[in-house]
């Protein structure tokens, strides 16, 4: 059943992101290992091939530097760190570029942070052109900006998992594969002799309560544990918008074939209901929120399960300084996001008729240019 599944989703599957991260591309001495990037550059050819497009997400350009430093370890100095990014981009974009020419495809280097894909029109602009790198037969290389973002250098992982879910829902592909140096989501501390890896999750909150109940309790855990941490809220973020997510091994032989094959590898994460429209995607992901609402019980239920627009009578309070179209977020009394919106009001106008019945608007404010706080068409619900 698991791999009629995949071979479904697979089938429907027109553009691919695929995530590499940093312990898939490097050997044992942190250094860039040229093989592993030839391997997973054949893969990314033979799925070029099949009448697919493919994104990848790679991490690796720290590595990279270093070994054209000849460092004899990695440096804490986040300077060094940058510095070590800003050497290995480059070739680290040549090393996929070598191993994709003969398949007569070209490697299309775009560096991005997430701030890159809040504001709208840079969202618009980056879309477009990973859509032209495509017709021009170049893969496109997405790697986070390190020499000017160091989230990830802080960490040693987690910010290009979430890039990568980000590009996904940019480009609006129904599959997102990430690989690492594990494989999958196992269903106890994978140490255990009776540990297994999930082959299906349809409930990432669930999986997720479960990871961190393992840390509180003690127990002993994966030493990639941050990373799968790192890896559900990302793939939470693809799967909430409607597209599906595998976590499978990178340093499996050939991973990416048998994933395309639909064969069962790796942990499977399915789509939370029907794909977004593009737009909503951006506001419920991309954009960074400027303001916050507090809705009363009612206005949550109609919009949460009845799919109604925001009214300024079900508004009970107001956080954050937001203008007119800034993404605000919708609360709960307890103050929990469920849902984001752009906003028809300021923060001042919100003042003024927070409460009150959308026919006292006009008498408040002197006009109503609308009746919807937030209105359904500009709204999406979280979860």
């Amino acid at each position: 059943m698991s791999e009629l599944v995949r071979q479904e989703i697979v089938v429907a599957a027109e553009i691919v992101v695929v995530k590499v991260g940093t312990r898939v591309l490097t050997g044992a001495d942190g250094t860039l290992d040229d093989g592993r990037i030839a391997s997973i550059a054949g893969q990314l050819a033979r799925i070029w091939q099949s009448g697919r497009r493919v994104v990848l997400v790679s991490s690796g350009a720290v590595g990279a530097g270093l070994g054209r430093l000849a460092a004899s370890e990695r440096p804490t100095d986040i300077a060094q760190l940058q510095a070590a990014a800003a050497i290995g981009q480059s070739i680290l974009t040549e090393s996929y570029n070598r191993a994709l020419e003969p398949h007569k495809l070209h490697a299309g280097q775009v560096l991005l942070t997430a701030e890159d894909l809040q504001d709208r029109s840079r969202y618009l602009n980056v879309r477009n052109a990973l859509f032209a790198l495509f017709e021009n037969g170049a893969v496109p290389i997405i790697n986070e900006n390190d020499t000017v973002s160091v989230d990830e250098l802080q960490m040693g992982f987690g910010d290009n998992d979430r890039l990568a879910a980000l590009v996904t829902n940019l480009v609006r592909a129904p599959l997102l594969i990430l690989l690492s140096d594990i494989e999958g989501l196992y269903d106890r501390d994978p140490q255990d002799a009776e540990a297994k890896v999930l082959s299906v999750v349809t409930d990432i909150s669930a999986a997720q309560a479960d990871l961190v109940h393992d840390r509180d309790q003690g127990d002993r855990v994966q030493q990639s544990t941050g990373g799968m941490t790192s890896k559900l809220r990302s793939a939470r973020i693809a799967t909430s918008a409607g597209e599906n997510v595998i976590i499978a091994n990178g340093r499996r032989e050939n991973v990416l074939d048998e994933i395309l094959a639909g064969k069962d590898v790796g942990t499977l994460f399915l789509a939370e209901g029907r794909a977004v429209d593009s737009r909503k995607r951006w506001i419920g992901w991309s954009a960074n929120p400027t303001g916050k609402l507090l809705l009363d019980a009612g206005a949550c239920r109609a919009i949460a399960s009845n799919g109604s627009s925001l009214l300024a009578v079900g508004v009970t309070a107001l956080e954050g300084r937001f203008a007119k179209g800034d993404v605000v977020t919708l609360c709960n009394a307890a103050g929990e996001e469920f849902a984001r919106g752009l906003t028809n009001y300021s923060f001042g106008d919100m003042q003024t008729i927070l409460g009150q019945p959308t026919e006292q608007i006009a008498k408040l404010l002197g006009h109503c240019p609308y009746d919807e706080v937030v209105h359904r068409d500009n709204l999406i619900v979280m979860g």
